[in-house]
C-alpha cells in the first residue's frame, strides 16, 4: 500500500473530537488527490462514517459546478443517515421551490437543520469533497467555502468536511480568510521526497510485474523475470517525482499491446531530461503517434488530425461518444477510432462506440493548451478550438431535418414537454445534437474573438431561432437559452465590426424569451403559436417568422412593443 502515513492521517485526524473541521489536502495536477479521496471515501464507507461524496470534473455537465452539489449532499445523507431523511424531506414539504434557491439557503435548509435536529449519535460523520478546483466558475468556488465554514457549529454529530484540490488562488484566499482554528492543511507535493519515492517504488513495482505477466501470458517473446529491473525503476521514480500521475500514464502507456514494451518503456526514458514532469509525461506519448512516418505529408496529415480529433475532446463542455465525435466534426467514425487507438492511456475510451470518451487527467489538457507551446506540433489553440467547435455546432444544426418544427411529430400544439417521452426526444435530437444547441454559444464566448464568427451566427438564428428555442425545451433547457442570447448580445455589442441587424434581432429575441419563457419551457410547440401570435407587431422575431405562425391565425393582436411589465426570470435579472 502507498500514502499510509498520510492516510492514517487523515483517519486520526476524522477521528479526534477535537480535530479541526475541514481537512485541505491540496498539491499540483497529478500528485494524487482524487486517487487519495476515492481512497479515503471507501475507507469511511467500510467503517460507516462516509456521510456523502461529491467529486468535482470540469466539463461533466453537472459535476463541473455547485447547481447540484448541496442537493446531491443531502440526498446521500438522507441515505446514509436515515434519522436525517424525515427532516429532509419536510423541508421539501414546506418549499418545495429549494431545489431552485441559492446556495446558502439549501446549505442552512437541506444540510445544517436537519443534521441539527435528527438524533444522530456523536460519532465521524466525513463528507469528501474532491477537485474544488475544477468547479468551472470562480465565484462559486468562493462561495463554497465560505459556506461550508458555517457547518463546523453542528454539534449533534462530529461532522467533518475532507477537502482536496490545486492550489488554485480562489481557494488558497478562500481558506486564508477562514480561521485558523477551522482547517487542517497539508500540500502534498512537499511531503517528505523519501516517502514519495518510497511509494512510487512500491506502485511502480507492482504495475510493471503486472505487465510482464500479462505480456508473457500472450505468447509473445518473454519478458525476463526481472525486468525492467531496480535501476530502470529508480529512474521512472525520479521522472515521476513528485507526480503519481507520471506513473499512472506510463504505466498504461507501457500495458498498451499494440507496442512493444521494452520499446514504449526505452521512449519513456528518453525523455527523462526533459524540464517539466508533464512533458516527460506526455510526450513519448504524443510522439508515438507519428513514430516511424519519414515523409513530412503523412507526419502533418497526421498531426492536423490529432488537433482536430483531440483538440475537439478536450474542448467540449461535456464528454461525448465516438459516434457523437464523428457526427460533430463530420468525419468517419473510423478515423475517430483510429487516431484515438494509441491513446488509452490518456483517455478513457470505452468499447461501446455510443458511451463518451473522457479524459483520465485534467493535466492532459492542461499539457496541450499550454501557451509556452509544451506539447510542440501537438500544441492546441484552445480559443481557436472553441471557436471551430462553435462553428461545426452551428452547421451541424443547420443540416436538414436536424432543427425544424415539430421535431418529434407530435402534431398536437398543447403538447406537454413532460407527456414527451425521452425515447422520441432522443431520436429528433441524438446527443451531438443536444450538445450542440446546449454549448454552441458557450464555445463561442471561449473563443474570445467572437466577431468572425457573427455572420454564421446571424445566418443561424434568423432561419433556426424558433427551432433552436424548441429543442432547448424538449431537452430543458429553456432558462438557459435566456442566458445564451444575452450573452451573444455582449460578445457581438463592441463597435468595431458591430452588425446593427444582428443586434436588433438578439434585443428583440431577449425581449420575445422573458415573455414567453415559461410557455415555451412547458410546451415547445408553443413556441410557434401563443409566443409568435403574440409578439408585438413591431417585433423583428414576428417578421422574421411569420410564415410559420398557424395558418389559422387571421388577426394578431395590434401591441406595438414590448411591454414594461415583462416576466423576469429568477437568477436571469
Amino acid at each position: 500500500d502507498t500514502r499510509t502515513e498520510l492516510l492514517r492521517e487523515i483517519s486520526d485526524w476524522a477521528e479526534d473530537p477535537h480535530g479541526k473541521f475541514i481537512f485541505w489536502l491540496n498539491g499540483v495536477a497529478g500528485t494524487g488527490k482524487s486517487t487519495i479521496s476515492r481512497t479515503v471515501a471507501r475507507t469511511f464507507e467500510g467503517k460507516g462514517q462516509l456521510g456523502a461524496s461529491f467529486f468535482f470534473k470540469r466539463g461533466e455537465g453537472d459535476r463541473g459546478n455547485v447547481s447540484k452539489f448541496f442537493t446531491t449532499i443531502a440526498s446521500q445523507l438522507a441515505i446514509k443517515r436515515p434519522q436525517v431523511a424525515p427532516f429532509i424531506a419536510r423541508t421539501i414539504g414546506n418549499d418545495p421551490t429549494i431545489v431552485n434557491k441559492c446556495s446558502h439557503e439549501q446549505f442552512q435548509k437541506l444540510i445544517i437543520q436537519p443534521l441539527k435536529e435528527a438524533p444522530l449519535h456523536s460519532s465521524p460523520l466525513i463528507v469528501v469533497i474532491d477537485a474544488l478546483d475544477e468547479c468551472e466558475q470562480e465565484q462559486d468556488v468562493r462561495s463554497l467555502i465560505r459556506i461550508l465554514e458555517q457547518g463546523k457549529d453542528v454539534t449533534s454529530v462530529q461532522l467533518r468536511i475532507f477537502v482536496t484540490s490545486r492550489p488554485e488562488l480562489p481557494i488558497r484566499l478562500g481558506f486564508i480568510k477562514m480561521s485558523k482554528e477551522t482547517h487542517h492543511d497539508v500540500v502534498l507535493h512537499e511531503i517528505q521526497q523519501g516517502t514519495i519515492r518510497r511509494d512510487l517504488a512500491l506502485y511502480l513495482h507492482h504495475e510493471l510485474a503486472m505487465i510482464r505477466r500479462e505480456h508473457n501470458l500472450l505468447g509473445r517473446t518473454q519478458l525476463p523475470s526481472n525486468w525492467p529491473g531496480d535501476e530502470t525503476i529508480q529512474k521512472l521514480v525520479e521522472m515521476a517525482i513528485p507526480l503519481f500521475i507520471f506513473a499512472a500514464t506510463v504505466c498504461r502507456f507501457i500495458a498498451d499491446t499494440t507496442w512493444n514494451p521494452k520499446k514504449t518503456l526505452a521512449a519513456v526514458l528518453e525523455h527523462q531530461h526533459e524540464e517539466s514532469n508533464l512533458e516527460k509525461t506526455y510526450l513519448p506519448i504524443l510522439h508515438q503517434q507519428i513514430a516511424g512516418q519519414t515523409r513530412k505529408r503523412t507526419k502533418d496529415r497526421l498531426v492536423a488530425e490529432f488537433r482536430e480529433i483531440v483538440g475537439t475532446i478536450i474542448t467540449l463542455a461535456t464528454p461525448l461518444s465516438i459516434m457523437s465525435i464523428a457526427e460533430l466534426l463530420r468525419v468517419p467514425e473510423d478515423d475517430v477510432e483510429i487516431r484515438l487507438d494509441s491513446l488509452h492511456s490518456v483517455l478513457s475510451i470505452p468499447v461501446d462506440k455510443e458511451k463518451p470518451v473522457r479524459l483520465l487527467h485534467l493535466s492532459f489538457h492542461d499539457f496541450l493548451v499550454d501557451t509556452e507551446k509544451v506539447a510542440g506540433e501537438f500544441w492546441v489553440d484552445e480559443h481557436e478550438m472553441h471557436g471551430k467547435v462553435a462553428i461545426k455546432c452551428l452547421e451541424l444544426m443547420s443540416q436538414p431535418d436536424r432543427l425544424k418544427q415539430d421535431m418529434c411529430m407530435v402534431q398536437a400544439p398543447g403538447t406537454l414537454r413532460e407527456d414527451i417521452d425521452n425515447q422520441t426526444i432522443g431520436i429528433a435530437l441524438p446527443p451531438e445534437v443536444q450538445y450542440a444547441c446546449q454549448y454552441w454559444v458557450h464555445h463561442l464566448k471561449k473563443s474570445k474573438k467572437p466577431l468572425p464568427y457573427q455572420g454564421a451566427v446571424q445566418v443561424f438564428l434568423e432561419k433556426h431561432f424558433l427551432h433552436w428555442l424548441e429543442a432547448m425545451s424538449l431537452i430543458e433547457r429553456t432558462a438557459e437559452s435566456v442566458d445564451a442570447v444575452r450573452t451573444l448580445r455582449s460578445l457581438f455589442s463592441t463597435k468595431s465590426g458591430k452588425n446593427s441587424d444582428l443586434q436588433s434581432f438578439l434585443l428583440d429575441a431577449e425581449s420575445f424569451l422573458l415573455k414567453n419563457w415559461g410557455i415555451i419551457e412547458h410546451a415547445p410547440l408553443q413556441t410557434y403559436i401563443s409566443a409568435l401570435t403574440f409578439a408585438p407587431e413591431r417585433s423583428v422575431i414576428r417578421r422574421q417568422f411569420h410564415t410559420q405562425k398557424p395558418r389559422w391565425v387571421r388577426l394578431q393582436p395590434k401591441v406595438q412593443d414590448w411591454d414594461a411589465f415583462l416576466q423576469t426570470l429568477e437568477g436571469h435579472s
